[in-house]
């Protein structure tokens, strides 16, 4: 296992942090699955997008938080709905 550091915005950190403490889950693991699903569909074929210019579109994005063709209203009735 390979240890690395990413910087994050404090207030995500902190939302996600809880959130994962509150529902038991792993918050490392999480971050892998979503690196490991990325890692996938780059592979398959169906990531080839422009990662610049979506950086451009959305403070969401460039924070990432959401990839533009995912991007939805916040859910109410999920706690880190905004985030998913």
């Amino acid at each position: 296992m390979a240890l690395k550091t990413f910087n994050l915005d404090a207030e995500v950190y902190e939302e996600f942090s809880k959130h994962c403490k509150k529902h038991g889950i792993s918050m490392s693991r999480k971050v892998e699955n979503f690196i490991r699903d990325e890692v996938g569909k780059l592979k398959s074929g169906s990531g080839n997008i422009d990662f610049r210019l979506e950086v451009e579109k959305s403070p969401a994005v460039r924070r990432g938080l959401h990839r533009p063709e995912e991007m939805q209203p916040p859910k109410a009735d999920h706690p880190m709905g905004k985030f998913c």
